[in-house]
């Protein structure tokens, strides 16, 4: 059965998750309303057929801009939202500035928080909506070396989970989509992000930071279990066109073992565990 075309904006659209939803709902005929950081990639965008907003997560100003640019294009009428926009920052805990740290805050956790709220009252008001966040396997579950970006999904989840709670009622439903590995630039971009804040040479994981090099240059699959970005656009579509829309969607095997161990396993065998993934 064709679906009811609905208005959806997605955040991050430049490559991998978000360009494949973004394809996806569109060819389902939902109307997509895309968004990127850099200039061109919007052009890219523009010329590949979508709707297509400059969007710094980053930068308060340009949310804003961003939204105001959404509600004249759509006359305030925005059925869903899908915070996809997210980068990775490597590094041990202590190489880690409070700088970077708050740099990856600012785009995954901040600056996601800053669009939903503006939106929110918009859905409020047309009595529906969905609210979907693409957060991780590491929103479940702390990997070595992940410091940040672990922390900025465990922060995301807790921010979603009580937002479901706060939002009962008002017709609009907040999902997590939480993938493990995905086909996707993920890793060349953590590269540049290791690269730019990280000094191995003065760092006392010097010889693990050589191990987590070759892992992020690594070309194809990285790890086991790895899946399509459309893997994800399929829990996405779900999460949009279902009547009742699950709270969570996992995404690989990864995902739903570490969901599953988490529970069962006390936390000092689960370490075990997580110290042997690279």
């Amino acid at each position: 059965m064709k679906p009811i075309p609905q208005t959806v904006f997605i955040t991050g659209c430049s490559s991998g998750i978000g360009h494949t939803t973004a394809t996806s709902l569109k060819n389902r005929g939902h109307r997509v309303i895309c968004s990127a950081r850099k200039s061109d990639d919007v052009n890219r965008l523009i010329a590949e057929g979508f709707e297509c907003l400059p969007l710094d997560l980053a930068d308060s100003d340009s949310i804003r801009q961003a939204v105001a640019q959404l509600i004249a294009i759509t006359d305030g009428k925005i059925d869903a939202l899908f915070n996809n926009g997210a980068f990775g920052q490597p590094g041990a805990v202590e190489d880690l500035s409070r700088e970077v740290l708050r740099n990856q805050f600012e785009t995954n956790f901040f600056g996601t928080h800053e669009l939903t709220n503006l939106l929110i009252p918009l859905m409020r008001a047309q009595g529906h909506g969905r609210i979907i966040y693409n957060s991780s396997v590491l929103g479940l579950v702390a990997m070595k070396f992940r410091g940040a970006y672990n922390a900025s999904k465990f922060a995301l989840e807790g921010l979603a989970d009580t937002l479901r709670l706060e939002l009962r009622g008002s017709g609009v439903h907040i999902v997590l989509v939480e993938p493990g590995p995905i086909e996707s630039r993920f890793r060349q971009n953590a590269f540049a992000m290791y690269r730019k804040n990280i000094d191995p040479e003065h760092s006392v994981h010097r010889e693990t930071y050589k191990a987590m090099e070759a892992r992020l240059q690594k070309p194809g699959p990285a790890a086991p279990f790895t899946l399509p970005a459309t893997a994800v656009a399929e829990k996405v579509i779900h999460a949009l066109e279902s009547q009742r829309p699950k709270s969570r969607y996992a995404v690989t095997v990864p995902t739903h073992l570490f969901a599953w161990l988490k529970r069962l396993l006390p936390t000092t065998w689960l370490d075990k565990i997580l110290v042997s993934v690279e």
